[in-house]
């Protein structure tokens, strides 16, 4: 008998066929030889059965029919692709051995086991683990099969991935269409994704600008001449600051310190998926599914590149005389000058920026195949340059550098210079003709990196301080005098936040939200990202497909019915459904699973107690009012896209609305809902906007071409929220809004207010929510770098970073009494969320304010003893007003499963206890009825009491 050997698409197929039955006999759907019959999935033959196939019930949406949880589910056929399963099973019959050539991940393996499952194969089972599609590859893969028990780990992890979205998306998007009427489509993934998106807009829309005074001033000693930018608190009067350039101008002064540093820059990173989809959008506007789509024709059609799906930006040991091949084959192309230039002694196994095995799962870092590239297309063309460009840098020096710091003082004022002079190019000689970053010439810029390259966010506000970079000259004479001879005072304004592009959001994605800058905790939160690189850019069209948001050139923008959705989820109760952090640890228990260090069984079982708690949630939640989803008001603006709600069907949706959320090919929320959704009223899934406020709100905030502030308001609005630089929110509301929003580091979440609603809206599992008020407008969100109580955001904040490398934010705030300001400075302390258990990483304050009337909101006096403080909402807990002189008070809004809200904190601080049980999650990870107690009245650590 022979073996068959099932690829996961056609041209896979017949590349291994090429290789390993050059003379095989072409039947159409597979490829017959002496010994391998070679045939192929088409994707996703078998899917998760729609839930109407367990009981006839279903095929009506009722939200008494919920949860929807089988015993064991069901696998059905893809009816377009019926006949070639049929094939498999067909030749099966004539194969005693089985060789599983899908994709070497965990939806290949997928792909796989489900077909196995689904025709009953039992013959033995080996696996073809490669990372590339060259002759060479496929033959020692086939000359090192493993056994496919190997592989039963990563089989479990995708089971429960599969299983465990289906039950999220099925029971949520019922549920919550259900309940009011409207078709929201929920999902594991695709949910906190959503809410991202939604608090980046909202603290975009909530930002007050504000304008400050920057001096700046020319040096001059002998023949250099150097700039300097004016440190000091920053300047809110314009005279103060011409004042100051005046006073310096034409003076003569001193260096008060100089500093030459030696640095070195090494190359960046080899490519994996999600950072070729960020620097391809940012360079080449490619969105992320179309540089999938690219790479993955130059990975099987051309086989020019190796498996792009991979998490990883290192290779392992065996891979470094591959990448020596790699160089030598690119001589005699387009690339021949810059790979003559690599020295191939640099790429060792002890460069660990190149060869890390510890680093390296599935599959290695993306690089060029030994076989030269031919005739591709201009896309293709240009994410080879890309890959190839990358790669090769490897193969050269770092570059080198002497950093110069200078401090100048003029007539008792103090102005910083930083000069990057560049001593040896290096690597970056690489991306000269490319139009790279690399300095040439003599002449000196501000110096800006490949910011998807180097890890720092576009949206960076930078430091007070300016780096220029140069390949010219530059020393100063620390002894002798310098002269100003121009200064003069620019008036600027703060900025809000950017808009998500494909690119930010793909890092945002990768990070489960949190802004890291440090490429080590980058890597150490691969595996909690939301989604897999392979899923991520599916992820991302879907939201686009069921109109929960929109593309404004390469801007992401959130529609009204987006808004709508993340408010009712956060609004039933169940933030943890829209938290990346929580999201992101679901995805790390799925890593552990495949490693076997995890129980499938374990998390399947916490699944199902979540889709409970989901469907409980709702089914106590006050259905949303037709205003709701109705079409606002013109907001005026200068926005370009429709009216929100513009097109928008308004019939019950007939035929089929996905009820799930889709990734990497696969079903994820368990593919179509057939039939039609009578119990919902609902609209199609991919039809226009919806209102964005939840209540009695009459309009949303409308969207600006430039992407700025500007929250529509309807009726008398009487507060916004204040902004982050990377994160915030703010008030989007109607009728008489009472509430202002919190700020937040990585995306907090804004008030969304109507009628005359006294407290913020929406939560954030994570942190972010709008602060409580009364009266007209009685609280602001109160401001903290990466977690604990926030200092009183009144007035305009600075930043500065400490040696430790932690950011401190100082801010002008009022006391609520008096009125008087004062300076605050607020150092960030690790966060540590009590059911995320995220790890937490320190944030990056921006230069912010809100309104001066705006004050926070006080829920309690502080309890620990001897202190006279009041407790306040900070970003990520309730925290003391006397921190500054040493209160060390702070509740965690996230805890045991819940996100307090200030009702629930203040009882707490002023009863030592909930007055009632709760539904709670243990240290265990367990659900439980408890009651949360004040268990240290000095620290704010909290117990629970059965």
């Amino acid at each position: 008998m022979k073996t068959l050997v099932i690829a996961e698409k056609p041209d896979m197929g017949r590349n291994i066929a090429a290789v390993i039955e050059p003379k095989a006999q072409n039947r159409r759907s597979y490829l017959e030889g002496e010994h391998y019959i070679i045939t192929w999935a088409i994707g996703h033959l078998i899917g998760l059965a729609e839930p109407d196939l367990y009981d006839e019930k279903y095929k009506k949406w009722r939200l008494g029919d919920l949860p929807i949880i089988p015993e064991r589910f069901k696998l059905l056929p893809n009816p377009r692709t019926k006949d070639q399963l049929e094939t498999i099973r067909e030749v099966a019959k004539r194969c005693d051995r089985l060789v599983n050539a899908c994709d070497a991940g965990r939806e290949g393996q997928h792909i796989f086991s489900l077909i196995q499952r689904h025709l009953g194969l039992s013959q033995p089972v080996k696996r073809l683990w490669i990372s590339d599609l060259t002759a060479e590859t496929i033959r020692r893969g086939f000359a090192e099969l493993k056994d496919g028990a190997e592989y039963e780990n990563l089989t479990r992890a995708a089971r429960a991935r599969s299983e465990a979205d289906w039950l999220i998306g099925m029971n949520g998007s019922r549920a919550f269409t259900t309940r009011h009427n409207e078709l929201l489509s929920v999902g594991r993934v695709q949910t906190p994704v959503l809410a991202l998106i939604y608090d980046r807009q909202i603290q975009i829309e909530s930002f007050d600008s504000l304008k400050f005074f920057e001096v700046s001033a020319q040096f001059a000693q002998g023949e250099t001449e150097y700039r300097g930018l004016w440190q000091g608190e920053r300047i809110s009067d314009g005279d103060k600051a011409k004042a100051i350039a005046d006073k310096v101008r034409g003076k003569e002064g001193r260096i008060a310190s100089y500093e030459v540093k030696d640095t070195k820059e090494y190359p960046w990173r080899l490519y994996d998926l999600t950072l070729l989809q960020r620097e391809a959008n940012g360079k080449l506007g490619f969105s992320a599914k179309k540089t999938l789509d690219v790479a993955q024709a130059l990975y099987e059609k051309h086989k020019v590149i190796t498996y792009p799906r991979t998490n990883s930006n290192y290779v392992n040991n065996e891979n470094i005389p591959e990448m020596h091949k790699a160089l030598d084959a690119l001589r005699g192309t387009e690339f021949e000058a810059i790979a003559a230039g690599g020295n191939k002694r640099l790429v060792h196994t002890g460069n660990r920026g190149v060869c890390n095995p510890s680093k390296v799962e599935d599959h290695h870092a993306i690089m060029p195949t030994a076989k030269k590239a031919g005739a591709l297309s201009p896309d293709e063309r240009k994410l080879y340059d890309m890959i190839v460009r990358r790669f090769v840098s490897h193969f050269y020096p770092p570059a080198e550098f002497k950093v110069h710091t200078v401090l100048t003082e003029v007539s008792g004022e103090t102005f910083k210079t930083t000069v990057k002079q560049m001593i040896a190019k290096g690597w970056k000689v690489v991306y000269e003709d490319a139009g790279g970053s690399a300095t040439s010439g003599g002449g000196a810029k501000k110096g800006k990196s490949d910011s998807a390259s180097s890890g720092k966010d576009d949206d960076a506000e930078s430091e007070r301080g300016e780096e220029v970079e140069t390949s010219g000259d530059f020393s100063l004479q620390a002894e002798s005098p310098v002269r100003c001879v121009e200064a003069e005072a620019k008036e600027k304004e703060t900025q809000p936040p950017k808009p998500y592009t494909e690119g930010t959001l793909l890092k945002a994605m990768e990070s489960a939200g949190k802004q890291i800058e440090d490429e080590e905790l980058r890597d150490a939160m691969k595996d909690s990202g939301l989604g897999t690189p392979a899923t991520r850019a599916a992820t991302i069209e879907r939201l686009k497909q069921v109109g929960y948001v929109d593309m404004q050139g390469k801007r992401i923008v959130i529609t009204p019915k987006g808004r709508s959705a993340i408010r009712l989820i956060r609004g039933a109760g169940v933030e943890l459904l829209a938290s990346p952090e929580m999201t992101g640890q679901w995805e790390r228990r799925l890593a552990e699973i495949s490693r076997g260090q995890a129980s499938a069984d374990v998390f399947m079982a916490n699944v199902q107690k979540f889709t409970r708690l989901i469907v409980d949630k709702v089914r106590v939640q006050p259905p949303a009012t037709k205003e709701a989803f109705a079409k606002p008001e013109p907001a005026g603006g200068r926005g370009r896209g429709k009216a929100a709600g513009e097109g928008e069907a308004t019939s019950r949706a007939r035929g089929r609305g996905k009820s799930g959320e889709a990734g990497g090919g696969e079903s994820a929320g368990g593919g179509t809902s057939r039939g039609r959704a009578t119990g919902a009223g609902s609209k199609r899934a991919d039809g226009g906007a919806v209102a964005a406020a939840v209540g009695r709100a009459n309009s949303a905030g409308s969207k600006r071409d430039d992407g700025g502030a500007g929250a529509a308001t309807a009726g008398r609005v009487n507060s916004a929220g204040s902004k982050r630089d990377d994160g915030g929110a703010g008030a989007a509301a109607g009728g008489r809004v009472n509430s202002a929003g919190s700020k937040r580091d990585d995306g907090g979440a804004g008030a969304a207010a109507a009628g005359r609603a006294n407290s913020a809206g929406s939560k954030r599992d994570d942190g972010g929510a709008g602060a409580a008020a009364g009266g007209r407008v009685n609280s602001a969100g109160s401001k903290h770098d990466d977690g604990g109580a926030g200092a009183a955001a009144a007035g305009r904040s600075t930043r500065a970073k400490s040696g430790a490398g932690t950011t401190a934010t100082s801010a002008i705030s009022r006391d609520p009494a008096s009125g008087v300001a004062s300076t605050t400075i607020d150092a960030a302390p690790a966060a540590k969320g009590a059911v995320s258990n995220a790890l937490a990483t320190p944030g990056r304050a921006a230069e912010t304010s809100a309104p001066a009337a705006i004050r926070p909101a006080v829920i309690a006096k502080c309890p620990r003893p001897g202190c006279d403080g009041s407790i306040f909402m900070g970003r990520k807990g309730y925290g003391c007003s006397a921190y500054k002189s040493g209160c060390g008070f702070v509740v965690w809004r996230d805890s045991f499963g819940l996100t307090l809200d200030d009702r629930l904190a203040a009882e707490l601080i002023r009863s030592g206890r909930t007055s009632s049980t709760l539904h709670v999650r243990d240290d265990a990870g367990s659900m439980r009825e408890a009651r949360i107690v004040l268990a240290d009245p000095a620290t704010g650590r909290l117990e629970l009491e059965d």
